[in-house]
């Protein structure tokens, strides 16, 4: 993001300096020195924390002020409004759901006509519900705010991989 003084400047958009010089659209293919004695600035945006924990807004410099969700349900009937837990679980349940329903088809088949569940589709599927159980018990577990963004799967530089949360086992692997 670029500014002039308080006026946020948009790239391939013109813009009016104090002194009344409209600017080209392509103003933003300056070098840094023009850009600078034309009295432009870049100021660097603020990372947005992950939105399924904060909630977050970000000031016209490209700062951000952010508040960890709460972690448990508040409310109750119509006003129940989930807290970050138990949303999660029901992400993880929903995408067990999914990915259980990929082969599903055998096990009607299996109850229609007799047919045996290939096996690797039966340790698959059991699998994938041990999985499940195991990130809500990891969700369930949490602390705070920091111990569930610790639950979700990243990556290092080495490419060594942490976390549980979505990390589901890939049929036929």
């Amino acid at each position: 993001m670029f500014k002039y003084n308080t006026q946020t400047l948009k790239p391939n958009r013109a813009w009016t300096d104090d002194n009344g010089i409209t600017h080209p659209r392509n103003w933003h293919i300056w070098s840094t020195e023009e850009k600078t004695a034309a009295g432009v600035t870049e100021v660097i945006e603020d990372t947005p924390p992950d939105s399924r924990l904060y909630t977050w807004s970000m000031d016209r410099d490209g700062k951000i002020t952010s508040t960890a969700k709460p972690m448990a349900d508040a409310g109750s009937g119509d006003s129940l409004v989930l807290g970050v837990k138990s949303s999660l679980k029901n992400e993880v349940k929903s995408q067990q759901g999914s990915l259980l329903s990929q082969t599903d088809w055998t096990v009607v088949r299996k109850s229609e006509k007799g047919t045996a569940i290939p096996s690797n589709i039966a340790t698959w599927r059991d699998a994938i519900r041990t999985k499940a159980t195991a990130m809500e018990r990891a969700i369930d577990c949490a602390a705070d705010t920091a111990a569930v963004a610790a639950l979700f799967v990243t990556f290092d530089a080495e490419g060594n991989k942490y976390g549980i949360i979505y990390d589901w086992h890939i049929l036929g692997s």
